[in-house]
């Protein structure tokens, strides 16, 4: 096999990879794209009752807070409200909710993050 042909080869293997790449990047931002809206409907639904769902809006309850500030801690992360949603709280209803809701609450929660 000639060098020129090893070059061009290469080459498309590198072009190939590179596409395969890109597209893994925008199924995984549409994915988490459609995570982020359920997780917001799910919050309008379950949780504006006490929490502001909503990016700077004044809340309802000084108690509550709101899903910006929640999103802003800096402990806040996906496995950290994980956790949360498993874990019985003082000032909160028992919600029994399935991975998949926590999983979409969480990502609306961590998409109004600021950085």
């Amino acid at each position: 096999m000639s060098r020129s042909v090893r070059i061009y080869l290469g080459l498309a293997v590198l072009i190939g990879l590179s596409v395969l790449f890109l597209v893994s990047v925008v199924h995984t931002a549409a994915g988490a794209s459609r995570a982020a809206a359920e997780g917001h409907r799910l919050a309008q639904a379950w949780c504006q009752t006490c929490h502001t769902v909503e990016p700077g809006m004044a809340g309802l309850f000084d108690r509550a807070p709101s899903f910006q500030a929640i999103a802003e801690r800096n402990g806040t992360t996906a496995l950290s409200l994980k956790v949360f949603w498993k874990t019985s709280h003082q000032t909160m209803p028992n919600l029994v909710i399935s991975p998949a809701q926590a999983d979409a609450l969480s990502s609306y929660i961590l998409s109004l993050r600021g950085d």
